[in-house]
């Protein structure tokens, strides 16, 4: 499609029609006038917006999380969370016992 023909033919057009008198006069100033004046928007005020929305669901996540983890039957052969973060951390320097 040829762009410069077409932009002719849409002016061309545009002339062959009359002007209607339904539109207000200096309607077309106005609404630029309006679009000058929009407001710039704010970054920083968005992502707030967006934090405080997500604060509901996740403080609903960790109610749920910390009732089961409450309430969870313990095994008997089960050991502590605190002790298997432990382990699972310390599991590389204890390979061949070893220290790096």
């Amino acid at each position: 499609m040829n762009l410069v023909e077409l932009e002719r033919k849409l002016i061309a057009a545009a002339r062959a029609t009359p002007p209607n008198d339904r539109v207000p006069y200096a309607f077309e100033k106005r609404i630029i006038a309006l679009l000058a004046v929009r407001p710039e928007l704010d970054g920083w005020a968005q992502w707030g917006k967006a934090l405080w929305r997500a604060s509901a669901p996740c403080v609903a996540i960790m109610l749920l999380l910390g009732a089961w983890s409450y309430f969870a039957p313990a095994g008997s052969t089960s050991t502590s969370l605190s002790q298997d973060f432990e382990n699972t951390l310390l599991a590389a320097v204890d390979q061949n016992g070893e220290s790096w």
